[in-house]
């Protein structure tokens, strides 16, 4: 079964030359491909843990990037690069940049009003970065360990626990996360912060 990236599981899906940007070629399956990319995680959220990082740093395009880098630089030569191309969700890739800084200016506001609870900044935070889905692939996983970085590191919380589960599978917990996603689409982010401290 040769390597197969379409739209899988709600994942996004990647355009050809996206695939070609993949390191290693010896890959042949999608079970090999998210072993791979998990490990890289793996290694980003190991180095997550040996820096502390403050909320000024973690607010800013540089770390957004740098971090998607650590997470898929192994596995992807596009890592930490704005997606080329439109997408099946996001925003147009032409307004990332603008989207994003938007997102960081609201978010950095948030914090220095306390407009919200601390989970709830993290979680607005995360729901918004998936919105705009900077990323060619990764953006789940990205915007799901950005917010446990700003909610640890930031705010001298605990990570979240994200249903604690595999929300890459099709299962009733990633149904559920898809239900809260839904519901924050509709400013209705109880549910959300629910499923991420489940």
């Amino acid at each position: 079964m040769g390597l197969d990236l379409k739209y899988i599981n709600h994942q996004t899906a990647l355009d050809e030359d996206e695939k070609e940007g993949l390191l290693i070629k010896s890959i042949s399956t999608r079970a090999e491909l998210d072993e791979f990319e998990q490990q890289n995680i793996e290694r980003a959220i190991a180095w997550t843990m040996k820096k502390r990082f403050k909320i000024k740093d973690i607010l800013s395009e540089d770390f957004v990037r740098k971090l998607h880098k650590k997470m898929f630089d192994q596995t992807w030569r596009w890592a930490g690069e704005y997606r080329k191309s439109n997408k099946n969700i996001g925003v147009d890739k032409f307004y990332i940049g603008i989207e994003l800084k938007n997102l960081l200016d609201d978010c950095i506001f948030w914090v220095e009003h306390q407009s919200f609870e601390p989970d709830e900044i993290a979680i607005r935070f995360k729901h918004r970065m998936v919105h705009i889905h900077p990323f060619p692939n990764g953006n789940g996983r990205h915007s799901r360990l950005i917010a446990d970085v700003l909610i640890e590191h930031g705010f001298g919380r605990p990570v979240f626990s994200w249903g604690s589960g595999a929300l890459e599978l099709q299962s009733n917990l990633r149904r559920e996360y898809l239900n809260a996603l839904f519901e924050a689409d509709k400013d209705n982010y109880k549910p959300l912060i629910n499923f991420a401290r489940k």
